[in-house]
């Protein structure tokens, strides 16, 4: 298969493609939602053996979901390590004193460009109050939760899921 036409359909907080491709002489089309790259991280505060989740609303399931911390990588001066770094402040307080990556994936590559890049932080020191930035209209509540209750989360997103299996498997 090859792109041979990639127009924006909808430019708005995200984009959407209306691509046409070509495979063995047919045109087909198909569209592409982009939201571009992501960060996201599993936050573990080492002073107080704890990890930190946040739990807000979100529009495809109508109802508040408790995740890892998240957000865009829209900044293109900062690195991806970076920009975890400044999300899990803007959303917990904590300011990050170690980070690993954990994997780098696309969320649903069949009709979604979105690439998660997914960390493991580790915190000690909260900087502030952290729940989002105000002008994101964010309200993020932090959830605090004790290692031996890592498996019994009531999960709904699929970087959270992976986030605390690779956990799990590690015995972090």
């Amino acid at each position: 298969m090859k792109i041979i036409d990639k127009q924006i359909a909808y430019d708005g907080f995200f984009k959407l493609y209306k691509v046409k491709l070509e495979d063995a002489g047919k045109i087909l089309e198909r569209e592409l939602f982009d939201t571009g790259q992501a960060v996201a991280a599993l936050v573990f505060d080492t002073a107080r053996q704890k990890y930190i989740f946040v739990k807000q609303y979100r529009l495809a399931n109508n109802s508040k979901v408790l995740e890892v911390v998240a957000g865009l990588h829209d900044k293109p001066s900062e690195s991806l390590e970076e920009a975890a770094c400044r999300e899990v402040e803007e959303e917990t307080g904590y300011a990050i004193d170690q980070i690993i990556p954990i994997a780098a994936y696309y969320s649903s590559p069949g009709a979604f460009a979105e690439k998660i890049n997914l960390f493991y932080a580790e915190v000690s020191q909260k900087k502030s109050e952290g729940g989002g930035l105000a002008e994101e209209h964010e309200n993020i509540e932090i959830v605090e939760v004790a290692p031996l209750d890592l498996a019994t989360l009531p999960i709904e997103d699929g970087k959270t899921l992976i986030a605390v299996q690779w956990a799990l498997l590690r015995n972090k």
